[in-house]
C-alpha cells in the first residue's frame, strides 16, 4: 500500500548535474516506491524568470526527462509529464489568483530576494510576482498530499497550504491541505569548489562519460592552504571530501582519507584516486543508460505522452470540482 500522494517538479534550464542528482533525483527514486508520485517539467516556471531566453526551452524539456530516466525514476511507478501540455494547471491558477491577497504574495521572502539579488533580468512582471500561486495549482490539481522540498522552500508549500484553506473556507471543500516532506540536501561543491551550477562552468554532469568525470575530477581544487604535497590539509575546508562524504564508505573516509590528509601520508592526486574509484561506478551507469536511452527514437515522448494522458484525468476531475464548488 503506497502512503499518499507526492508531487515535484524541476524547472528546464539544462543538462542535470550531480546537485541534482544528489539534491532531488535520489529522492525521488525512493519515494516513488514508498508514494503516488508525479513528478513534472516545470516549464512555465522557467518562463517566470527566463521569458526572454527562452529558445532552447524544448530541448532542455527533453535533456531533463533523459536525465530523470537515466537516474532511475520509473515511468512505471511515477507519472511523469510537461507541466504546460496540461491547461487544466493554467485555468486553476487563473481560479485561485482570483482569491489570493496581494500581500501574501509580497511578503514572499523568495521574490523579495530575487528583485534584489537578480541584477541580469527584469523580474517586475505579473507572472514572477505570482508564480507562487502557480505552483498552489501545480500541486492542489493533483490532491497531494506531500511535497518533497528544503528548509529554504517552506515558506512557499506554506502559501500553498493558506491559498488551498482560503478556498475551502469560501466555497466547499476540495483541496486537500499537502504537507512539506523536508529533505536534507548534501553540499554538493563544483569542481572550482563554489556551489555546482551551470553559470559558473563547473558542473559533473549526468551525462558526462567516465573519461570525462575523471579529467574533471584530477584538477579540482582541494584545499588551499595545502600548497605542497608535504603540506598537512584540512578535510573539513576540502570541495573534494565534501564528494567524499557522498560517495566514498565511512570507514574508508576516516580510516584512510581524513588521516593521510592531516598527516600528508597521501597526496591530493591520492585523494581524488579513491573518490573516483567510488564515484564512476555510480555514475558510468548512469550516462551508459542516458546514451541508450537518447538512442531510442521517440521513447521518451512515448513516455512523456503517457504519463500527460495519466495525470489529466486527475488534473480535469479535481478541476471540474473546483469550477462546480464556484459556480461557474
Amino acid at each position: 500500500m503506497r502512503k499518499g500522494r507526492v508531487l515535484s517538479g524541476m524547472r528546464p534550464t539544462g543538462r542535470l548535474h550531480l546537485g541534482h542528482l544528489y539534491g532531488a533525483l535520489e529522492n525521488w527514486r525512493r519515494l516513488q516506491d514508498a508514494y503516488e508520485c508525479y513528478f513534472f517539467v516545470a516549464d512555465w516556471h522557467a518562463l517566470t524568470s527566463d521569458y526572454a531566453d527562452a529558445g532552447h526551452l524544448r530541448e532542455y524539456m527533453h535533456e531533463i526527462v533523459l536525465d530523470w530516466l537515466s537516474a532511475g525514476i520509473d515511468p512505471e511507478k511515477a507519472v511523469l509529464f510537461i507541466q504546460s501540455r496540461l491547461p487544466e494547471h493554467a485555468e486553476l491558477y487563473l481560479l485561485l489568483s482570483m482569491i489570493t491577497p496581494l500581500p501574501w504574495l509580497e511578503r514572499n521572502p523568495t521574490y523579495k530576494e530575487q528583485l534584489r539579488e537578480v541584477t541580469t533580468k527584469d523580474l517586475s512582471t505579473f507572472g514572477f510576482l505570482g508564480y507562487p500561486v502557480l505552483q498552489a495549482a501545480d500541486i492542489l490539481i493533483y490532491q497531494a498530499n506531500f511535497v518533497p522540498v528544503g528548509v529554504d522552500q517552506l515558506p512557499h508549500v506554506e502559501l500553498t497550504r493558506e491559498i488551498a484553506r482560503r478556498f475551502n473556507h469560501l466555497y466547499t471543500p476540495i483541496f486537500t491541505i499537502p504537507e512539506a516532506l523536508l529533505t536534507e540536501f548534501p553540499k554538493i561543491p563544483g569542481t572550482d569548489g563554489r556551489k555546482m551550477s551551470k553559470s559558473y562552468n563547473n558542473c559533473i554532469y549526468l551525462s558526462d562519460p567516465p573519461a570525462v568525470v575523471e579529467e574533471k575530477i584530477k584538477p579540482m581544487v582541494t584545499d588551499p592552504a595545502r600548497v605542497r604535497r608535504t603540506d598537512p590539509g584540512n578535510p573539513d575546508v576540502c570541495p573534494v571530501y565534501d564528494l567524499h562524504k557522498i560517495f566514498t564508505p565511512a570507514e574508508e573516509r576516516q580510516g584512510y582519507v581524513v588521516p593521510g590528509c592531516r598527516t600528508a601520508a597521501i597526496g591530493c592526486l591520492d585523494c581524488k584516486g579513491v573518490l573516483l574509484k567510488h564515484m564512476l561506478p555510480v555514475l558510468g551507469p548512469i550516462a551508459e543508460r542516458r546514451m541508450t536511452l537518447a538512442g531510442q527514437a521517440g521513447r521518451v515522448e512515448e513516455i512523456l505522452a503517457e504519463g500527460t494522458e495519466r495525470a489529466r484525468k486527475v488534473a480535469r476531475e479535481t478541476l471540474t470540482a473546483a469550477k462546480q464548488a464556484i459556480g461557474i
